[in-house]
């Protein structure tokens, strides 16, 4: 038996350790956790027990107090023979293991039962807001993802003789006085328990993941949360109104839901209440806002009568412009726009179809005029066809920046106009469909069907006017339905309901586009690069493999939306063009994390772009290879214990067993927190990631202190030095004859050193 010593803080043993003894706590008291819970142990109790049955420990422990424990070795062997010849500390081991299963056991049931409380209290509160703005006459906006919520489903759950069963082995194991004589059944209890412990652990984590997903829409970082919904409303009806008390009181009582939730990031929280507070106090001592000026009055006069300004303008078949104005009458009249029963999803439909008629033939006339209305552009960038529809504040500030809309083609970051223009002019070439045709592809298909002759592929092949309809007519479509991010309720019209967040704060500008970039290249410096070859046989330069980095386009859609879309990872089969992304033009979510799981599907589908039809065979080692290999096989890996086996179970069912969804996910967490410190990954992702996806030189050194990346990062130094060596005698070779060393050697070795 050795003894050792803790002060109060410190860690004892980290999730993942190794399992190498079980230690009886003689003095002081321990903090157990695990996600979902904790559990306090105390003089008498046995760390390790809950995991006596596994080769590493699946709970944190740290000392609360001045701690003394006293270690035992754990193998079969050594603890059967403790359990014959020691029946007091069989006795502290059993009673410990049974009072730790049993409190794990209460802890599952509670939190559990926090679930359904849970989410009911977020349908009611969703209720409750929705009768609150229908009262006011405001725009009810709708969370991202708050459809597909449901109640708490366990695939797998806890019989419910389990906890019976426990309790009646307690007494009798308690009632039996010769321990020894049964010391083989004790320790195979010990291991069954610790199997159930583990199962029990496992469910609670699933309900821990479920708890916070619910914990997420009543506050997050992105503000796309029932605490903004709510202090939104307030805000807009002031301190006085009879209402208010009643809103106040639900965010009160929100306050002090998250103030005891774990998953919650308590910088955040405190700084949102902190921001709420000061405006409520502001509220409060509010007098009545002055009139509003006389610039801000005259622009919504010009907005008056919109739709129909559009219309003309469009010069569209009248049926298609009659059957629009209607659908829009109707539409405004419903008190819910973002409904889902039949009757509004059938209007949404025929809005769409028609909207995308009159943008046709609008865009098309604006191509040879000078002088587009306002209300036009506004329709071409923001989908903007009523005032009422998009609240005339909405509109009035769409009114005022229109004609200066931060973008710039000549950094890569498009409007849906100015990409349609481009495609026009020749600048670019129409994307592929959601077929993965592209334009040529497409016209000789409808040859092939006998839709069009053989004079007519000739003509469409080089007509700029059917190229734009076909890019709008695939890719813009498809496009701004799923940059919107909310499929079941899209329609391509700014609607107030959609407008989660300040617009001014959420306009995507190329300045931010290209600080996001660079973030992510920060880190990922080779994100963007793809290797092509140089050859200059005139100064001796067979074949050297260069790295070029090509940046994609970013396409904004005309809506206000909280996704991005990786349309395409290049033009055609030239690898040296740019990939096609889009994002909204108001973009909800946080642009850098949206640009950065971009980025992982751009990775992955660049990957199998290359690999071709061996992009999953192992025999040829690459990024989707590999990581295919890893996600199909992880049951067997030995590098993974228990505990990140499970994890990446859970994991797969959330991404519905898609190896790329998974792929970008840990990616996600390769650039959003390994890449700063912060591990997050298990050792065979975090080994498949550096080796595809390396870190700039700058994180390297920071990193390079930490264990868990040593060994990586010392082959990948050796595997660099090699490089960079062929590369200085390629040099020295050029040098010695005379010959200026290329540019592109030079910047390959910029590239190697990044």
């Amino acid at each position: 038996m050795a003894v050792q010593e803790f002060p109060s803080g410190t860690t004892i043993i980290q999730r993942e350790q190794p399992l190498s003894a079980l230690y009886v706590i003689t003095k002081g008291s321990v903090r157990a956790s695990y996600p979902g819970g904790e559990l306090y142990l105390h003089k008498g109790d046995v760390i390790g027990v809950c995991e006596l049955n596994y080769d590493s420990h699946f709970m944190n422990y740290k000392a609360m107090e001045d701690t003394t424990l006293a270690a035992y070795p754990c193998s079969e062997k050594q603890l059967t023979q403790l359990i014959r010849t020691k029946t007091d500390l069989c006795n502290i081991i059993v009673t410990s293991l049974f009072r730790q299963l049993q409190e794990i056991v209460d802890q599952y049931e509670m939190s559990k039962f926090d679930c359904d409380t849970f989410y009911q209290y977020l349908m009611d509160r969703y209720e409750e807001y929705c009768h609150l703005t229908a009262k006011h006459s405001l725009a009810t906006r709708v969370l991202p993802g708050l459809d597909s919520v449901t109640e708490l489903v366990l695939e797998e759950d806890i019989p419910e003789w389990a906890s019976k069963y426990y309790e009646q082995l307690q007494r009798i194991i308690k009632s039996i006085s010769a321990k020894s004589q049964i010391a083989d059944f004790i320790y195979g209890m010990l291991l069954k328990a610790s199997n159930d412990i583990y199962y029990v652990l496992s469910i609670c984590r699933a309900i821990y993941e479920y708890k916070a997903e619910i914990v997420n829409f009543l506050m997050k970082e992105n503000r796309l949360d029932f605490f903004d919904l709510y202090a939104s409303v307030l805000y807009k009806i002031g301190a006085h109104n009879d209402d208010s008390t009643t809103i106040t009181a639900t965010l009160g009582t929100m306050m002090i839901q998250l103030e005891s939730q774990d998953s919650i990031d308590k910088d955040m929280y405190n700084a949102r209440v902190a921001e709420y507070k000061s405006k409520l106090n502001d509220l409060e001592n509010a007098t009545e806002a002055p009139a509003a000026s006389q610039s801000s009055e005259n622009i919504k006069k010009e907005l008056t009568d919109s739709l129909n300004i559009i219309l003309s303008y469009s010069e569209c078949d009248e049926e298609t412009a009659s059957a629009f104005r209607t659908s829009i009458d109707k539409f405004k009249k419903l008190p819910d726009k973002n409904a889902t029963d039949d009757t509004c999803r059938k209007l949404r439909t025929s809005i769409t179809k028609n909207f995308y008629k009159i943008y046709s033939s609008s865009f098309l006339k604006s191509l040879s005029d000078h002088k587009v209305p306002r209300i036009v552009k506004m329709f071409f960038n923001f989908g903007y066809v009523d005032e009422t529809l998009a609240g005339l504040d909405n509109a009035a500030y769409l009114y005022s920046i229109v004609d200066s809309l931060p973008s710039d083609p000549s950094k890569g970051v498009y409007t849906a106009y100015e990409w349609l223009t481009a495609i026009y002019e020749g600048r670019k070439v129409p994307s592929r469909n959601e077929f993965d045709n592209d334009y040529p592809a497409y016209v000789r298909d409808l040859k092939i069907r006998g839709e069009i002759a053989a004079a007519d592929e000739a003509r469409m092949l080089n007509d700029k006017k059917e190229q734009v309809l076909f890019e709008l007519n695939n890719m813009i479509t498809s496009g701004n339905k799923m940059t919107f991010g909310r499929i079941s309720i899209f329609s391509p019209i700014f609607l107030e309901s959609n407008v989660l967040k300040d617009l001014e704060n959420t306009l995507v500008s190329a300045d931010m586009v290209e600080t996001s970039f660079k973030n992510i290249r920060s880190i990922d410096f080779g994100a963007y690069y793809r290797e092509t070859l140089y050859s200059n046989p005139d100064i001796g330069i067979g074949k050297e493999s260069i790295d070029v980095e090509i940046l994609p386009d970013i396409i904004l859609m005309p809506n206000v939306g909280v996704r991005g879309v990786a349309w395409q990872e290049i033009e055609g089969r030239k690898r040296t063009s740019p990939a096609r992304m889009m994002v909204s033009i108001f973009e909800m979510e946080d642009l850098n994390n949206i640009l950065v799981r971009l980025t992982g599907e751009y990775r992955w589908e660049m990957c199998k772009r290359i690999q071709g039809a061996r992009w999953n065979d192992v025999s040829e080692p690459s990024l989707t290879s590999e990581y295919f290999d890893y996600i199909q096989f992880y049951k067997k890996n030995r590098e993974l214990s228990v505990d990140a086996k499970d994890k990446i179970k859970l994991s797969m069912q959330k991404a519905k067993n898609s190896f790329k969804e998974m792929f970008v996910r840990d990616y996600e967490a390769w650039i959003l927190y390994e890449g700063t410190g912060s591990p997050r990954l298990n050792k065979v992702a975090r080994t498949i990631l550096f080796t595809h996806c390396p870190f700039a030189k700058d994180v390297r050194d920071k990193l390079k202190i930490n264990p868990l990346y040593k060994d990586m990062m010392d082959k990948y130094d050796i595997k660099l030095a090699q490089k960079v060596r062929h590369l200085d005698n390629l040099s020295q070779k050029l040098n010695n004859n005379g010959v200026a060393i290329p540019k592109e050697i030079e910047g390959q070795r910029n590239y190697l050193m990044m």
